[in-house]
């Protein structure tokens, strides 16, 4: 009984293709806003979550906001590596500079720091070398610059380029970064120039602060654990040592921890793929209640087909599961239909945003389908209960 009410609801669908079509239409719009837009989230958030974890899991960053007319200086900061808790320390200061070379200039992003900054955050020397303790000291005016600045300023390990008019010799040139494109993938799916050069220049913290006419004074500097395990202790440390530095007050400094923003970063996105979630479902919720309407058409169209079925001995039950079948057949048909237009979608936009990864959950696609084959029982009951109801007699006098 089953088969022939899949081949009849399915000669059903057929013979009426455009309205069969349209039915589907608010099913297949449905699945593909749930697909698509969890997917997009997905793919944002592993950019996030790879990004984050190219900084280390095991880094803390400590910013001084008071620093109480007695300054962080930068031995200090060396000597916080002394503690069996703390593995590495660097300072950061950063600001924007034109850099040039010949007739080429443009912005670069200039960051002054020492030689564990590199070990901090996991940077790796394709030639040449990195900042030394002996460059710090001397107040060397070396640098060490990205592939992009490379690339623009078309120079090389040796050559000498220009920061706001001052001479710095190339002493090493950082490798391509994987990552280098997706730690800004959240902005640049929606920049309108693919083609913005992130020129970045390391140089030694004291030439920076000479630079800027300050004090080799730090207000900003980061520090890694012994291990990932001890983290907390690190940090706890670190705590122990700003408060003793500065009289006690915990306003004076904040410490952040890397592994508590990774866990609210991936919070914030479960929370935002719930919530785009939430509202595809609202439009597969909309195009059942399509379904109901035009299968409630349907059973009044076929009134006279249900009392022939009847008069030759077809019973409530299976009148019913014809009908009931046709709905979850016409929502099935629609969320595979979704599912294939997603993916497609997908792979377009895979082509276009480089900066992203694009791929098709299989389980987001599986509660899609099976949510669709849902709403089409749930709203194909109240036509099917029609069309199982009506009397024999009054069935075959409708014309």
């Amino acid at each position: 009984m089953i088969y022939q009410s899949i081949k009849m609801a399915w000669k059903s669908i057929i013979s009426n293709k455009m309205r069969s079509f349209l039915t589907m239409l608010g099913i297949i719009i449905g699945v593909v806003s749930l697909v698509v837009l969890v997917s997009i989230v997905n793919g944002a958030t592993g950019s996030i979550t790879d990004t984050i974890s190219s900084l280390g899991k095991d880094m803390l960053t400590v910013t001084i906001s008071d620093d109480k007319n007695n300054p962080l200086k930068l031995s200090e900061v060396a000597d916080y590596m002394d503690n069996e808790d703390i593995s590495l320390t660097a300072p950061l200061s950063q600001t924007s500079s034109t850099a040039k070379k010949d007739y080429t200039s443009d912005s670069a992003t200039i960051y002054g720091t020492t030689n564990p900054y590199m070990s901090i955050m996991d940077l790796e020397i394709e030639s040449g070398r990195f900042l030394l303790n002996a460059d710090v000291q001397n107040y060397s005016y070396v640098c060490v610059v990205n592939q992009d600045t490379i690339e623009y300023l078309n120079t090389s390990l040796g050559d000498i380029i220009k920061l706001d008019g001052l001479p710095f010799t190339i002493i090493g040139i950082l490798a391509k970064d994987d990552e280098d494109e997706s730690s800004s993938s959240m902005f640049s799916m929606f920049s309108s120039d693919s083609d913005d050069v992130d020129m970045q220049i390391y140089i030694p913290y004291t030439t920076m602060t000479k630079l800027n006419g300050n004090s080799r004074d730090v207000t900003t500097f980061y520090a890694t654990a012994s291990d990932e395990s001890s983290l907390d202790s690190a940090e706890l440390t670190l705590t122990n040592l700003m408060m003793s530095r500065f009289n006690q007050d915990d306003d004076a400094f904040t410490i952040n921890n890397q592994s508590e923003i990774g866990d609210t970063m991936s919070s914030v996105t479960d929370t935002l793929s719930l919530m785009l979630g939430a509202i595809a479902g609202i439009s597969l919720v909309v195009g059942g209640i399509g379904i109901m309407n035009i299968m409630t058409v349907s059973v009044t169209e076929r009134t006279k087909e249900i009392g022939i079925r009847k008069a030759i001995g077809a019973n409530f039950w299976s009148i019913m599961s014809q009908f009931l079948i046709e709905a979850m057949m016409i929502s099935l048909i629609g969320g595979l239909l979704g599912v294939f237009l997603s993916w497609a979608i997908l792979k377009v936009a895979s082509i276009f945003v480089t900066s992203m990864t694009f791929t098709l959950s299989v389980n987001v696609s599986i509660l899609a389908v099976g949510f669709c084959v849902l709403i089409g029982i749930i709203f194909g009951i109240y036509p099917a209960q029609k069309a199982g109801r009506k009397p024999p007699i009054e069935a075959l006098r409708f014309s």
